[in-house]
């Protein structure tokens, strides 16, 4: 049997591009770049955030092959309904199949973590194909380990409702799921709603329940703000409304 190639998780910048001709090797290892400039095959949330990408790694690492001849297929929307059927996304690995090592990457952090790509890696074992985890930056945990929170117990929840009824009473699920198992409860938003999301905890938690909020992570003007709901609503923060931010609470 031919040698197959391996899925290479690749970890992107938290910066979404913003950060222009930054140097990477402030937020990614050389590892990670070296193995990315040898990637001639790609899968992407996104084909032009992609190509920006590796124009910033060749910068820095120069690319095997030029970006032109590269390539690079984007993910399928995942479904949408509970009776939507998955896109079958084995054919995307044909290049692995054949003896090519592809690389996955998100718009932003670590591959299938809070990213659609997950589903990439799952068809990538079932059809036993290497899969090859790089290091890089992951908000999410980055935003817990500057919380205070307890990082030995946590889950992200992802997005909450926009709704404002259905989102204060999944707040306060939230809130008491936390209390229950002393586990820190994780979660984002789309960067406008950043501040409705803020009010909205602000106002269903209660005033000895911590919240952490960590903003633009990597990026010039970073930072983390870790206290109690009460000293939140006594001294209010503004959030901007176009830059990530991640959100964390813990019930005491």
């Amino acid at each position: 049997m031919a040698s197959r190639g391996q899925l290479f998780l690749v970890p992107n910048t938290l910066d979404f591009g913003v950060a222009g001709d930054a140097d990477l090797r402030e937020v990614l290892p050389m590892g990670v770049l070296r193995t990315a400039a040898s990637l001639g095959h790609w899968v992407a949330e996104n084909a032009k955030t992609t190509r920006a990408f590796l124009k910033r790694v060749d910068a820095v690492v120069p690319l095997a092959r030029p970006l032109q001849e590269l390539s690079i297929v984007e993910l399928p929307r995942p479904p949408k309904g509970r009776d939507a059927v998955a896109a079958d996304l084995k054919p995307l690995l044909a290049p692995a199949l054949a003896g090519h090592d592809v690389g996955l990457i998100s718009e932003a952090g670590l591959p299938a973590i809070a990213d659609p790509g997950s589903d990439l890696v799952r068809a990538a074992h079932a059809l036993s194909l290497e899969v090859v985890p790089l290091a890089g930056p992951s908000s999410l945990l980055m935003a817990l380990g500057a919380s205070g929170l307890n990082g030995q117990s946590f889950a992200f929840v992802g997005y909450v409702p926009v709704d404002g009824a259905q989102r204060t009473s999944r707040l306060r699920e939230l809130e008491t799921l936390s209390r229950k198992a002393a586990q820190t409860q994780l979660m984002i938003e789309t960067p406008y709603r950043n501040a409705a999301l803020l009010a909205a905890l602000l106002g269903a938690l209660q005033p000895q329940t911590r919240l952490s909020v960590s903003c633009g992570l990597t990026l010039a003007g970073a930072w983390t703000r870790s206290a109690t709901v009460a000293e939140w609503r006594s001294h209010p923060t503004a959030l901007p409304a176009d830059v990530p931010a991640v959100f964390a609470l813990l019930a005491g």
